[in-house]
């Protein structure tokens, strides 16, 4: 079975309880990189009708912005993705113009130049918006304890990081800014993958995806620099994978095919 499915009948029985004007219902996907989050989403779009979807990718911080950050915090920052690297408030403030049944235009964010997409071409929200697929790697996570940041999880950790400053500065912003973010969700779906070398191969699967669609020559990573990025997030999913399943409204355990697993 497709994980949309169970999610898609607990979004319809919550859709069917609300009232005509009330806010959109907030459902937020949470899975590590290579789950299937944008899939699904779309699938779910595709299936209420006055839906919309933004993913935290889509809130990232402006280049420049990101910048300043790796050069006045730690230089990790440059890579995008982790807690810190967002615009919370930008988030915030679209959620709440949903709810107020705004006209409003969803951020999107441009890989391709790693910058904010320029605001006229975001797409526009449906004003009677009735659901808001909110998808993301770490969309409903909350903070490690301190105790848990002492040791470096990886080899990026150890030699990059050696003194811990990059992941407190993360786990700091996770606390500290995102519970705001993060409380807007009504409901919470967590995809859970079989283990972390699976997200690895996911996330070559998608690489190798984009080297046929745009060639050897557009940016694509290689297996090292592949390994080397998804470490970035190994720290967080992991405590997602320990914490979120025992408040998440929906776990669902994915098999390699991306499958619900029996």
């Amino acid at each position: 079975m497709s994980p949309e499915e169970p999610i898609a009948a607990l979004v319809a029985d919550r859709l069917a309880r609300r009232a005509a004007g009330d806010p959109p219902l907030v459902l937020g996907l949470c899975g590590a990189q290579g789950s299937g989050k944008s899939t699904i989403a779309a699938q779910l779009a595709a299936r209420f009708d006055s839906s919309a979807v933004l993913s935290l990718d889509d809130l990232y911080l402006t280049r420049a912005e990101r910048a300043a950050l790796a050069r006045d915090v730690h230089p990790l920052f440059a890579t995008r993705g982790v807690p810190g690297t967002h615009d919370v408030a930008l988030g915030i403030a679209t959620i709440e113009a949903l709810g107020r049944r705004e006209t409003i235009a969803l951020p999107r964010f441009d890989k391709a130049v790693d910058d904010r997409a320029p605001v006229d071409r975001w797409p526009e929200a449906p004003r009677d918006c009735a659901l808001l697929i909110f998808e993301g790697w770490c969309v409903g996570a909350v903070a490690q304890d301190e105790a848990a940041l002492a040791a470096p999880i990886n080899a990026l950790e150890a030699g990059e990081d050696a003194e811990g400053i990059w992941r407190r500065y993360v786990n700091a912003a996770l606390a500290t800014e995102y519970p705001a973010l993060f409380a807007k969700i009504d409901l919470l779906a967590l995809l859970m993958p079989p283990d972390w070398p699976t997200v690895l191969q996911w996330r070559i699967e998608q690489e190798e995806a984009l080297r046929r669609a745009r060639g050897a020559a557009a940016g694509v990573m290689n297996a090292a620099q592949l390994a080397r990025f998804v470490s970035h997030y190994e720290r967080l999913t992991r405590h997602i994978w320990a914490e979120m399943p025992a408040r998440a409204d929906l776990c669902l355990p994915l098999t390699a095919e991306r499958a619900l697993r029996d």
